[in-house]
């Protein structure tokens, strides 16, 4: 069985540029700068429970070029009870230009917090 995962998502907050998607499939889609990205994704953790185990950053996400906003997430095992977090990534994500290709925003979430079988 695989170990729960840890996500930590940078937002960079000085890119310019918004992005139009949904929060949730099949929501309606809505104009999201950098902020209101980083916002909605607290918010989405919250909502699905696990805020415990996202992580949200405000950083350079790479990009830097081009308008954004650009979300980078680092992949973590969740600690054992007792033990410290592992600050050795097990995989990570980026999604430098392509966030407009997502279905939604909750997908960061939803696809980076289930385990690879």
């Amino acid at each position: 069985m695989s170990r729960r995962r840890c996500l930590v998502i940078t937002v960079c907050p000085n890119e310019p540029g918004v992005v139009v998607l949904p929060l949730e499939r099949g929501g309606r889609a809505r104009r999201l700068d950098a902020q209101a990205v980083a916002h909605h994704l607290a918010a989405l953790a919250a909502a699905r429970g696990v805020q415990d185990r996202v992580t949200l950053r405000s950083a350079c996400a790479g990009g830097c070029t081009s308008d954004g906003p650009n979300v980078g997430v680092t992949i973590y095992p969740e600690p054992h009870r007792g033990e410290g977090a592992d600050h050795v990534a097990i995989g990570w994500k980026t999604y430098v230009y392509s966030l407009p290709q997502l279905d939604c925003l909750a997908r960061i979430i939803d696809e980076n917090l289930r385990p690879r079988t």
